[in-house]
């Protein structure tokens, strides 16, 4: 677990400007421009303006002006205690994100802009680190994707073809994880299957995997995703299970909200219990669906 940034340096617990200070860094001469750090973070000068901004007023950076070029570099007296925290920091290939960004954007060319895949890997990044934590770029990818596809699927809105569930809950860690996997191995291609937490955990419950398994469903990889209005603009059906006025209500959606009990903390016959439960919800909705 990489420890948490702490007095001058709590700001670098935001995902992107813990990139922008690392840049800096591994630069021959320690400094960069706004332009430099857009670039190579794949966001908005406007963004990377309101990020170095914030870590001058932390009296992290130095600002430093020459001509029409503004640099900006890491305070002398900040670089030991930058360069714990970097060496702490999860490890992440220098050039994931720009190549995440590429492969996303060839794969919805013609139906999203370049630049618009760049921002939701970046901001896909950003909502799984949350709170510090470690964000594995293949997962970041996957996140990004589904959000992507999301978008895409909202802004065409087809008339026909699979419908789409949304499964909601708290954790995103049990209950919609149950549902999902389940809807998904009932429906494959029929249904289209998302699923998202309003505060979702670091993982997916092992009980929940083992009641699932033992009903010949795999999770596969399987992780806790954040809730975003994309997946609930693209979404036919949200179904909500425990997490209150969280997610958005939009017209034309319907929404179902499954009373169901929380897994998390109860023996194996209990989860089971709660898996049979939604399986026979899910059967229900499939059947309606389809």
């Amino acid at each position: 677990m990489v420890r948490a940034a702490s007095g001058p340096l709590s700001g670098l617990a935001d995902p992107t400007r813990a990139r922008i200070v690392s840049i800096i860094r591994s630069d021959p001469d320690g400094r960069a421009r706004v332009g430099d750090l857009a670039t190579a973070i794949g966001v908005t000068q406007p963004t990377i303006s309101h990020h170095v901004k914030a870590l001058v007023d932390d009296e992290l950076l130095t600002r430093d002006p020459h001509g029409r070029n503004v640099w900006y570099s890491i305070r002398p007296e900040r670089l030991a205690s930058v360069d714990e925290f970097l060496a702490l920091a999860p490890r992440e290939h220098p050039d994931a994100r720009a190549r995440i960004a590429v492969d996303l954007s060839l794969r919805f060319a013609g139906r999203i802009e370049p630049a618009t895949v760049a921002h939701y890997v970046t901001d896909s990044f950003a909502l799984l680190g949350a709170d510090g934590r470690e964000v594995r770029p293949s997962r970041a990818a996957r996140f990004a994707a589904e959000r992507l596809e999301a978008l895409a699927r909202a802004d065409e809105r087809p008339t026909n073809g699979a419908p789409e569930v949304l499964f909601v809950c708290v954790q995103n860690a049990g209950r919609s994880q149950l549902a999902a996997a389940l809807l998904r191995q009932l429906a494959g291609d029929r249904v289209r299957v998302r699923t998202a937490g309003s505060e979702p955990a670091d993982s997916v419950r092992s009980s929940i995997v083992t009641v699932l398994d033992e009903v010949g469903v795999s999770i596969d990889d399987e992780f806790p995703k954040p809730l975003t209005d994309e997946m609930v603009r693209a979404a036919d059906v949200v179904v909500t299970m425990g997490c209150g006025d969280a997610c958005p209500v939009l017209p034309g959606r319907r929404y179902l909200d499954w009373e169901l009990d929380d897994p998390v903390g109860r023996p194996l016959h209990e989860v089971r219990a709660i898996r049979d439960d939604i399986d026979a919800r899910v059967r229900h909705l499939l059947a309606e669906l389809t």
